[in-house]
C-alpha cells in the first residue's frame, strides 16, 4: 500500500512540474519601447555658478564742502548721464565768485593804467625828456599788473568751477541707490558719500574656471583663431537665473585674468550680456553654460535608457530576433534633453528606452519602435 502511495505522489509531482513548464513557455514576452539613438552635431558645454556685476559703478561724493540744499531724484530711479541729483548751498560760492569777478575787474583796470603809463614814459624817453630808469620802473609796474590780472583770472576760474561743483550730476546712466544723506546735513568735500549709481545695460557676469577646463577653453579658442587671454576668446555662453520663467540669456566671454590663482587653482573669467529690459541685476547669482568643444557628431540617448551594473553604466540593446544584451557605455554631458554617450555605442543600435526593470540579458522581448526627436522636451530640473 505504501508503495502505491509513493508512486501516486511522484506522478502528481511530475504532473505539476510539467504544468509549470507549460505555463512558463506560454508566458508572454516583456513589452518594451525601443528606439535608435539620436545622432546629431553637438557642442559640449560646462556649467558654472557666478554672479552679475555692473560694468560701471560709482559712489557719488561732492568736490566742494557745504550744507546739502536739494535732492533732485527719486530713490531707486533710473537716471541718465548729466541729470542733476544734488545741490550744495550755493550762497557762499556765489559770494566767492562775485569777489573773484570784482578782483579781476580791478586787475584789468590796473593793467590798462600801467600800459598807458608805460607808453607815455617810453615816448618821453625817446625824446630825452625822461631817464631810462623811469622807463624801467614803468615796465616793472606793467609786468606786475599783467601777472596780477592772470592771478585774478585763475581765482575767477576756480570760483566758477567751485560754483559748478555745487550741482552734482550723474556721471553715468543707470539705476541710482537711495540718498545716503538728507537735506541740511554738512557735506565734507571728497569724503561724504551721497549715493551710488550702477549701470545695467550691458552687464557683466563673473565666474571661476578650474585649470583643466581653462586649458580646454583655450584650445577651443585657438582652434577658432582666437586667444582666450584676449577678450575671453569671444566664446558663446548662456546664463540662467533663478526665475525659471526667463529664458537663458546669450552672451560672450570678453575677459580672462592674466594668471591662475595660486591658492585656488582657478582663473576668473567674465562674460558680457545685453540687458535692455534691466532684468539682470548686479549681485544676482546665475548658472552659466560655456561651450567646451568645437562641433562634433554625438550619440545621444535618454537618461531613462541608461541602467547600472554595479559601478558601470549600461544600455540594453535589442537584436533582430528580440533578444536583449547589454553594452557598457561612458557617459558625457546632458545636451538637448539627452545624455551624450562618449564610448560604447555607434549610433546604429536599437536600444531599450522604456521598460528596463523587466529586462535581463538573454530574454526575448516584444519591442515597440519609436523615433526620438532631435531635441527632447526639457523639464524644470533640466533648466
Amino acid at each position: 500500500m505504501r508503495r502505491h502511495q509513493w508512486i501516486a505522489a511522484l506522478l502528481l509531482f511530475c504532473a505539476g512540474l510539467c504544468a509549470t513548464s507549460s505555463l512558463a513557455q506560454e508566458q508572454p514576452k516583456a513589452a518594451v519601447t525601443v528606439a535608435k539613438p539620436v545622432v546629431r552635431d553637438v557642442i559640449d558645454s560646462d556649467e558654472f555658478i557666478g554672479r552679475f556685476e555692473a560694468v560701471d559703478e560709482v559712489t557719488l561724493r561732492s568736490r566742494v564742502g557745504g550744507y546739502l540744499d536739494q535732492v533732485d531724484f527719486t530713490d531707486g530711479a533710473m537716471v541718465n548721464k548729466g541729470d542733476k541729483l544734488f545741490v550744495i548751498d550755493q550762497r557762499p560760492f556765489q559770494t566767492a565768485l562775485d569777489i573773484a569777478t570784482s578782483s579781476q575787474e580791478v586787475a584789468r583796470s590796473t593793467l590798462t593804467f600801467a600800459e598807458a603809463e608805460f607808453s607815455r614814459t617810453e615816448s618821453l624817453v625817446q625824446k630825452g625828456t625822461l631817464s631810462v630808469s623811469t622807463l624801467d620802473d614803468r615796465r616793472r609796474e606793467l609786468q606786475s599788473a599783467q601777472a596780477n590780472l592772470r592771478g585774478t583770472e585763475a581765482s575767477l576760474a576756480r570760483a566758477k568751477l567751485d560754483m559748478e561743483y555745487t550741482i552734482i550730476k550723474a556721471p553715468l546712466s543707470g539705476r541710482i541707490d537711495r540718498r545716503l544723506i538728507s537735506v541740511g546735513n554738512l557735506v565734507q568735500a571728497d569724503q561724504t558719500a551721497l549715493t551710488t549709481i550702477v549701470s545695467l545695460d550691458p552687464i557683466d557676469f563673473y565666474f571661476d574656471v578650474d585649470e583643466r577646463r581653462l586649458l580646454s577653453y583655450a584650445r577651443v579658442a585657438r582652434e577658432q583663431g582666437r586667444n582666450l587671454q584676449e577678450g575671453g576668446g569671444s566664446l558663446a555662453v548662456t546664463v540662467t537665473i533663478a526665475d525659471s520663467a526667463e529664458k537663458p540669456f546669450a552672451g560672450k566671454l570678453d575677459f580672462a585674468e592674466n594668471r591662475v590663482d595660486r591658492e585656488t587653482g582657478t582663473m576668473r573669467v567674465r562674460a558680457r550680456f545685453d540687458n535692455p529690459k534691466f532684468i539682470l541685476q548686479p549681485g544676482l547669482f546665475g548658472r552659466v553654460e560655456v561651450a567646451a568643444s568645437n562641433t562634433y557628431q554625438g550619440i545621444l540617448v535618454p537618461d531613462e535608457a541608461i541602467g547600472s551594473d554595479q559601478d558601470q553604466r549600461i544600455v540594453y540593446v535589442v537584436a533582430e530576433d528580440g533578444s536583449v544584451s547589454t553594452k557598457q557605455v561612458r557617459l558625457g554631458p546632458r545636451l538637448y534633453g539627452y545624455r551624450v554617450i562618449r564610448e560604447g555605442l555607434t549610433g546604429n543600435e536599437t536600444i531599450v528606452v522604456n521598460g528596463l526593470m523587466r529586462l535581463r540579458p538573454g530574454v526575448i522581448v516584444d519591442p515597440t519602435l519609436v523615433v526620438l526627436p532631435p531635441e527632447a522636451a526639457t523639464t524644470e530640473s533640466d533648466q
